[in-house]
Order: C-alpha cells, then sequence, then structure tokens
C-alpha cells in the first residue's frame, strides 16, 4: 500500500532542510532561509494590522484644535512675508510639512491626513477653490483656515480620514 503524500514545503521542513512559509490569501508573508543561512529573494515580508473590530473612532479628531494650528501656522510663516514664485512654491511645502507634523502630535489614533496649502499673490483678481471627497460623514471631517496681508494669501485645509 503507498504512503499518503506530502507537499514538498512540508516534506523541506519536517527534515529541517528548508524554513519557509507557504503563501496564502489570509496569511502574511515572510522570508525563508535555509540551513547554510542564504536568503530567499522571492519571499517578500508584508505588514498587517490586527482587526480590532473597532466599528468607529474612540476619539474623534478636533476640528477646532487643528483649525487653531492652521491658524497658527499661516500667521507664523506668512505675516510679513511678500509674494514671491519660487519662494511661495517652498513654502507650500514646508507649511504642508509643519501642518502635518502638528496635526499628527494631537495624537489621535486611526486617522490618515491629507494637507493641501496654496499661496497665491494678491492682484485684485478673485478666486475660487473647492474640493470633493468620497468619505464617512459620520468620522471624517476636515479643517481649513485662510490667511491674508498686503501681498498674498494662503489658504490651508487638513483632511481627516479615519482608517478603520
Amino acid at each position: 500500500m503507498a504512503e499518503p503524500s506530502e507537499d514538498k514545503s512540508t516534506s523541506e521542513r519536517s527534515h529541517g532542510t528548508k524554513s519557509k512559509k507557504t503563501i496564502s490569501k489570509t496569511d502574511s508573508i515572510s522570508t525563508g532561509t535555509d540551513i547554510q543561512g542564504h536568503q530567499d529573494d522571492n519571499f517578500v515580508k508584508t505588514v498587517t494590522m490586527a482587526n480590532t473590530y473597532q466599528l468607529g473612532p474612540y476619539k474623534r479628531f478636533p476640528v477646532t484644535a487643528a483649525t487653531q494650528i492652521l491658524k497658527d501656522v499661516l500667521t507664523a510663516h506668512l505675516q510679513f512675508a511678500t509674494y514671491e514664485v519660487e519662494w511661495s512654491q517652498k513654502m507650500t511645502k514646508t507649511l504642508a510639512e509643519v501642518i502635518k507634523s502638528h496635526v499628527k502630535d494631537l495624537g489621535i489614533p486611526r486617522y490618515k491626513y491629507v494637507v493641501l496649502v496654496t499661496i497665491g499673490q494678491i492682484v485684485g483678481h478673485g478666486m475660487q477653490i473647492s474640493s470633493r471627497c468620497l468619505w464617512d460623514a459620520t468620522n471624517d471631517t476636515f479643517a481649513s483656515y485662510s490667511f491674508k496681508n498686503s501681498s498674498l494669501f494662503g489658504i490651508a485645509a487638513v483632511y481627516a480620514v479615519y482608517y478603520e
């Protein structure tokens, strides 16, 4: 009578020649190493978050605190500035990073942030800025603030999207 057949990965693991984890849709991928210590490059390690079965945030995103951060950052950096094209291109990136850093310091877990900053010259034109998002109205929110001096205007918005 024939013995039951084993798959190759199980057979190799039971004899100690290979240490690999098979990949399925529900398993995370791990790196395999054989006895000689050679690493197998065919496997990629992925990080997965544990399911918490949490349907909503424990702590809501504080819109008033975020609006105050936007006001403080825009006022501190743009209050005495004059509009220059090259400077404003660099400053929008800088302001977006500073705002994102301050908002993350609020320590609200499970939120992802999108920060948009616009700086423009005041020359008598009108400007309309709008945005549309697909989101969960019960958990996702935003904060925005606009600043203006004699030479330029600055508009900043933070979108806080809850990550389940």
